[in-house]
């Protein structure tokens, strides 16, 4: 098959209505757009988006920022210096941190940020680590686990 053998269905393709031609064929005089009103003047469709004379969505809807993140993802957050103030070799989840007292509410699962200094080795498991996190847990010697 070619490109030019493509033909459309048999009849799918309808031919074009001709208006004002006069009453037999139909669409005479106003040509089926009625006697007044908007829809019946000359040069008759209102631009896209025209909605009656009401502001239109395009113009009440706020323009560029601040649109909110639909289903957005939600983190209890923490910073790399926070964790220094834990014993060296232990093992950092979201619980030993609750017990610990260095969270004090679950806002969802822990991410772990990159600012501040680690120097203790520690075996860290959350959800989320930044680049600059994850390279300071492991530069001092601790390991990352992402857990679901």
């Amino acid at each position: 098959m070619r490109l030019e053998d493509a033909q459309p269905k048999a009849g799918s393709r309808r031919r074009r209505r001709r208006v004002g031609r006069g009453i037999a064929a139909g669409q005479g005089a106003t040509c089926g757009f009625g006697m007044r009103g908007q829809k019946a003047r000359s040069g008759r469709p209102t631009r896209p988006g025209f909605e009656g004379g009401q502001l239109p969505l395009y113009r009440r809807i706020p323009k560029l920022k601040h649109f909110p993140i639909v289903n957005q993802k939600v983190f209890t957050v923490l910073n790399v210096a926070r964790l220094a103030e834990l014993p060296a070799g232990s093992e950092v989840t979201m619980a030993s941190l609750m017990d610990s007292g260095i969270i004090t509410s679950n806002d969802g699962p822990l991410k772990i940020l990159g600012n501040g200094e680690l120097n203790i080795a520690l075996t860290v498991k959350a959800a989320a680590f930044t680049q600059g996190a994850k390279s300071k847990i492991e530069a001092a010697g601790g390991t990352c686990e992402i857990v679901a």
